[in-house]
């Protein structure tokens, strides 16, 4: 399998992954916009969360089923290491990052998000002693205030329920860098897809349980029918099919070039955001968006 770069013109450009890695970044981004409208209708964290996971559990066990075939058994190392980056990566993750949500914008949400590369650089710096570099530190700083100053306007806006909100999707960020921090080994030795598909299926039965245990099945009979359809969309366009794309995009132009066009994700966010629920977008959002992708875009050069 091999990627391509896709540093090209022309007939040389690979458009269809360049396509793949663009669709698949605007489409996940959209899960926090459909988050946000199930709020609007009365359903909590747990509850989206729960149907999410529950229409996308279906995909991912075929998912890894495919992946699976022909391949050796599960050791009981993997199979610990599957069950800890599910917990990380998947389920730990979502359920801060919704969390949160019912406290910030969409737009903000994304940005916290999007520092993810800077904490993946912590973690590793952490782990193995590599040294960060003064342009990495100005790489950062930027990403860092892209947020400050998006956070700090919403803040004066929504009061200390902001902070509350930024905490949980922050803490949801460090969850999914120290999945993406230790799963290399995992990937190399399952592949990407795999572990994807067992890994989630992990994330799918816990919050599924979770509900159970802090709902009950009279909260899922009442869920509204626009609620239901709302949680089909979260759970293939939002969900199972970015994770799919993206990773077809990787195979045809490489996770450097897949990630630099995922950049598209903060700002496709935050266009819905005032599209579809009405935020304002405002001078504070403008400048916290383009200096968090400059900062991204900048660590990326300087790696």
């Amino acid at each position: 399998m091999t990627a391509r770069s896709g540093g090209g013109a022309g007939a040389g450009l690979p458009w269809a992954g360049l396509a793949l890695a663009m669709v698949g970044a605007i489409a996940f981004s959209g899960k926090a916009i459909v988050a946000k409208l199930l709020y609007l209708q009365g359903l909590d964290a747990v509850t989206v969360l729960f149907l999410r996971m529950l229409f996308a559990l279906p995909f991912f066990l075929a998912m890894a089923w495919w992946a699976s075939r022909g391949k050796p058994r599960l050791t009981t190392e993997d199979k610990r290491m599957v069950a800890l980056l599910g917990v990380s990566g998947y389920y730990l993750a979502s359920f801060l990052d919704f969390l949160g949500l019912q406290y910030i914008s969409a737009s903000l949400e994304r940005l916290i998000l999007y520092l993810n590369p800077t904490l993946v650089l912590a973690l590793v710096v952490l782990r193995f002693g590599q040294r960060v570099s003064a342009r990495q530190f100005v790489a950062i700083g930027v990403s860092y205030a892209g947020v400050a100053l998006v956070f700090g306007h919403e803040v004066g806006a929504q009061g200390p329920h902001a902070v509350l909100g930024a905490v949980l999707v922050f803490a949801s960020a460090v969850s999914y860098a120290v999945y993406l921090a230790y799963s290399g080994e995992v990937v190399r030795r399952l592949g990407a897809l795999r572990l994807v598909g067992l890994a989630s299926t992990v994330a799918c039965a816990l919050c599924i349980g979770q509900f159970f245990v802090l709902r009950s099945l009279d909260v899922a009979l009442a869920v509204p029918g626009a609620a239901v359809a709302l949680s089909l969309l979260n759970a293939t366009v939002c969900t199972v099919a970015p994770v799919l794309m993206v990773m077809m995009a990787i195979e045809r132009i490489g996770p450097s070039l897949a990630a630099q066009v995922g950049m598209v994700g903060p700002m496709s966010t935050v266009l819905m955001s005032v599209a579809i629920l009405g935020e304002p977008f405002t001078a504070w959002v403008a400048a916290g968006t383009v200096l968090v992708l400059a900062g991204i875009g900048l660590l990326a050069k300087w790696r």
